[in-house]
């Protein structure tokens, strides 16, 4: 009879637990149905915003306002008080005076180019900027050189090689680096297999690397005056100038260069307009510097991941720089009066690469009579998007169980390395 009546007692717990089941069951079950059928203007309404009062103003009555009980009176008006001066200097909260009352205020504007400028029209625009005539490669003297410098390092493919292998796969803990990383381990790797010359060759003894130094060059075009400052690339100075890469012959023929327009958009699109400015030329280095001569920039692509430019940008990036520094030199040498030939024309080169592909440009000013568009050009020569190498993999890329690119560094292109080292050594041999 015990049993009986234990069992009894259960099978009702069990009754009453289904049944509390089942209707909390069906209280979900509506629940998600009631929620699935409403609509999202029921489901979340915003409130409209608030209409701010409308400040009335009597003339000949005085507002009455709680400032002086210190508290908020219901019905009296809210206080107005004068901005709060402070009687000492703080450089947190400093507020600048407008800018027509700042002592660089200028009524005509200037056009900045700075190393963030992003140019609509790429090198097309940066050549009517600076009023160059581009020509596609390098220049045949520096062509001869690349090619005679084949045999010229020992082991000098190899040594290219693990140039490249330590950007790619050493130099690093985790299982591949950023692009920033290896594209400046492997700038500075071969500069310094570069710098074996130093040891046969005097001239290269008479450079040094500058590195954050600030550029401002000036020059009016057309109406309108432009302006190149801010930081660039790491810099290779020297003692001597780099010799004129165009003959007298070829620069007289760039008068009858017709400079590439790109009409309606303005030339002056993606330039930065400042009414306060300072007018001033300047190299980044005191007059006494020893190594006054720009030699060579050397750009990278991905210094900073905020600011990446695309790569028709990025070698007009390069340009104007180049004709920065070059100008800023001519301004020195020669005074700020335009001239329409210059005595010695000034050439400055410039590398940029990504850390697989590089760009060569050399540029020379030949004049710096920038207003109009007839006359002597500059001239300017680009040869762009050349690969040292196809792939460096740390994995294989296998599609279809068939090995497309192997493991490690293939493709090696030696004719890359030997034109950088030709831009490297020119005006030493």
């Amino acid at each position: 009879m015990a049993g009986g009546k234990i069992f009894l007692r259960e099978a009702r717990f069990l009754q009453i637990a289904a049944s509390q089941y089942s209707q909390r069951g069906c209280l979900l079950l509506l629940q998600t149905r009631r929620h699935l059928a409403k609509t999202c203007p029921s489901a979340a309404k915003i409130a409209p915003p608030r209409r701010p009062r409308e400040k009335v103003e009597i003339p000949g009555l005085e507002v009455i306002t709680y400032g002086e009980r210190m508290h908020y009176v219901p019905g009296l008006a809210k206080p107005v008080y004068p901005p709060w001066e402070r009687d000492y200097k703080d450089p947190g909260y400093c507020k600048s005076p407008p800018a027509h009352e700042m002592a660089l205020f200028k009524e005509k504007p200037c056009y900045m180019f700075n190393q963030r400028t992003n140019l609509l029209e790429g090198v097309r625009q940066a050549a009517w900027l600076t009023k160059s005539q581009v020509n596609a490669g390098l220049p045949p003297q520096l062509l001869t050189l690349a090619e005679s410098l084949e045999s010229q390092v020992e082991d000098q493919s190899e040594r290219v090689q693990n140039a490249i292998k330590h950007a790619r796969f050493w130099d690093t803990t985790e299982s591949r680096p950023n692009k920033k990383q290896y594209s400046k381990t492997l700038l500075l790797n071969l500069l310094h297999l570069c710098a074996t010359f130093q040891s046969s060759s005097s001239a290269l003894r008479r450079r040094i690397f500058a590195e954050n130094y600030s550029l401002s060059a000036m020059w009016r075009r057309g109406e309108d005056l432009f302006q190149v400052r801010g930081q660039n690339g790491l810099l290779q100075c020297s003692m001597d100038a780099l010799p004129q890469v165009s003959e007298e012959k070829d620069i007289s023929s760039t008068v009858e260069h017709v400079l590439e327009t790109f009409y309606p958009v303005s030339p002056t699109i993606d330039l930065q307009k400042a009414d306060v400015y300072k007018e001033e030329n300047c190299t980044g280095f005191r007059d006494d510097y020893m190594y006054p001569h720009a030699h060579t920039l050397y750009f990278l692509e991905a210094t900073d991941p905020q600011w990446k430019l695309k790569p028709e940008q990025f070698r007009a990036k390069m340009l104007m720089f180049a004709f920065g520094n070059a100008l800023a030199r001519a301004h020195k040498l020669y005074g700020t009066e335009p001239q329409s030939l210059l005595k010695r024309p000034i050439t400055v080169q410039s590398v940029g690469t990504n850390g697989r592909i590089f760009n060569f440009l050399v540029f020379q000013l030949n004049t710096t009579d920038l207003v109009q568009d007839d006359g002597i050009k500059n001239q300017v020569w680009l040869d762009a998007d050349v690969d040292l190498y196809d792939f460096a993999k740390v994995r294989p890329l296998i599609k279809k169980k068939e090995v497309k690119v192997p493991a490690g560094l293939s493709g090696y292109k030696p004719e890359t390395f030997r034109k950088f080292l030709a831009l490297y050594l020119h005006g030493s041999v």
